[in-house]
């Protein structure tokens, strides 16, 4: 058996290297794209898990605050089995894949699944006839900023449920309309009338 030690450069080198890896900054929040992370969560990095649950919990708690009516208690609970979910299903996901609509598909399937269960799913007809569909460069509507946030969540809370997904998903947490698209699983097309149908139903709920 060959026990000699490495060369004196040799180990100058491995020193050199084991110590760059010692002293190197952790990655912050904002240096890493939510793919490389995932990427790094399914090679077993648990700092990289720490990030991106810090990146997404608010936003995430803010989207299933509204999407349950305003019921804090429930939202905490599909956020924390949200996560739970994604670790679970870390392997599953394709690096090629944009992770902020893979995370936000389990969450609103967790949603669904709650209502299920509770047998309070809210079902209601898609309207037919000419639609104005909106214009994804379009800032949020007017009547979305109101002033009284409570009156804006119960206002959602009478939507559909598949038009107030949509709605969130756009307006408050920025998802392009491919992106909601590809949250949803469902055809742009769809997409679009559900914003254009539930727009104008929440306008005439906020605007007597």
């Amino acid at each position: 058996m060959n026990t000699a030690l490495p060369s004196g450069l040799e180990y100058l080198g491995n020193a050199v290297t084991n110590a760059s890896h010692r002293i190197a900054p952790l990655p912050t929040p904002d240096t890493l794209p939510d793919e490389d992370l995932a990427r790094a969560i399914q090679r077993g990095d648990s700092h990289a898990l720490s990030l991106l649950v810090e990146r997404h919990h608010a936003p995430l708690l803010g989207y299933l605050y509204r999407l349950t009516g305003g019921d804090r208690p429930l939202a905490e609970d599909l956020v924390q089995e949200t996560f739970l979910r994604t670790l679970r299903n870390i392997r599953q996901y394709h690096p090629a894949q944009r992770f902020k609509p893979w995370l936000y598909a389990i969450a609103t399937n967790l949603a669904r699944d709650h209502f299920k269960r509770a047998d309070t799913r809210r079902t209601d007809p898609i309207q037919t006839g000419t639609l104005s569909l909106p214009d994804p460069n379009q800032p949020e509507p007017t009547f979305l900023a109101h002033d009284d946030a409570r009156q804006v969540i119960a206002a959602l809370a009478h939507l559909p449920a598949l038009q107030r997904e949509t709605i969130l998903l756009r307006y408050y947490q920025d998802l392009t309309l491919a992106e909601i698209a590809e949250t949803l699983q469902i055809p742009l097309g769809t997409v679009k009338s559900r914003l254009s149908i539930g727009l104008n139903r929440l306008k005439d709920l906020l605007e007597p």
